[in-house]
């Protein structure tokens, strides 16, 4: 299931990154060539960018290619170790969920505004972020109090395959 889900959140990401490529070079062109760039483009770049992000999140934590000191980790007898995962992973669920409900209780409340440049609801590219909390709480329950690999080992397992 976690498998479905990262391909799933790394291909709507990608979709997402290569949208904004080319609204990024279109109101580049339109800049500095044809004199004059539409306003909703700079607006769509960064609502793109946002929300490429936020998709990616949960296969990059899952993946263990964040950022995160395991030196801890390291130190610690097996019986230490193995309580500090169970913490680290309820604490992770705890925050990614609570995230998940409060920005979607907030995307909700700017629903009655609209974007200055696109002229649609701001609730539609602020779900975005709602949406990539749930994607992480989703991985983080399925993943399981287990040590996240850290980045040596995820470029062992690429080197493998």
């Amino acid at each position: 299931m976690v498998e479905r889900i990262r391909q799933l959140s790394l291909g709507l990401a990608s979709l997402l990154l290569a949208v904004d490529l080319v609204a990024m070079l279109y109101g580049v062109f339109m800049r500095y060539i044809a004199g004059g760039a539409p306003i909703w483009t700079d607006e769509l770049a960064r609502f793109l960018i946002i929300g490429c992000v936020m998709l990616a999140m949960g296969t990059v934590w899952i993946e263990g290619r964040h950022m995160r000191v395991a030196l801890v980790e390291r130190l610690l007898p097996e019986s230490l170790r193995t309580a500090l995962f169970w913490y680290q992973w309820l604490l992770t669920l705890t925050l990614t969920a609570f995230g998940a409900w409060f920005s979607y209780q907030y995307a909700q409340s700017v629903a009655m505004f609209t974007s200055q440049g696109l002229g649609i609801s701001r609730s539609i590219p602020v779900m975005s972020v709602p949406v990539g909390f749930a994607l992480l709480t989703l991985m983080a329950a399925c993943h399981g109090p287990r040590p996240l690999p850290t980045l040596e080992e995820s470029a062992v397992e690429d080197d493998r395959s």
